[in-house]
């Protein structure tokens, strides 16, 4: 009995540091600016993201090299965006203002990968004018 109840315990624990952890994720990047050239691959106009971009945002972020060890980050958000959609759906019946919070979180975390996206592509390009300077 005692072995279950730290089971749980410790389960929670880690359960609040993920929330905690992709929370701080998200609040580093919603500031961030979006580049014109990525505002135009994505189609985000004036910031608005809505959470069920966030698939075809995680695609065209898998068609860029990985820069600067984002990956792990990414996985974290896929999971925590996954998360609040069943929350989502599981508030949809009977606590509508919760659901409303839950999309809200999906969309910063659409948000977070057009971010990423946009640094990859900033890093690619910043390689290829690199290589093209070293071959001349």
């Amino acid at each position: 009995m005692i072995a279950a109840a730290i089971f749980v315990f410790a389960s929670l624990a880690l359960l609040q540091f993920f929330f905690w952890y992709c929370r701080a994720l998200i609040a580093a990047t919603s500031r961030v600016e979006l580049s014109d050239a990525t505002r135009e691959v994505t189609g985000i106009e004036n910031r608005h993201v809505s959470g069920d971009d966030f698939e075809k945002l995680s695609q065209l972020v898998h068609l860029c090299p990985e820069a600067g060890g984002d990956a792990m980050g990414l996985r974290f958000i896929r999971m925590y965006h996954s998360f609040l959609g069943l929350l989502r759906i599981g508030f949809h019946a009977f606590a509508p203002n919760a659901e409303g919070w839950a999309e809200r979180e999906r969309a910063s975390c659409s948000y977070f990968t057009a971010v990423t996206l946009d640094a990859r592509i900033a890093r690619t390009r910043l390689l290829l004018e690199e290589q093209g300077s070293n071959q001349r």
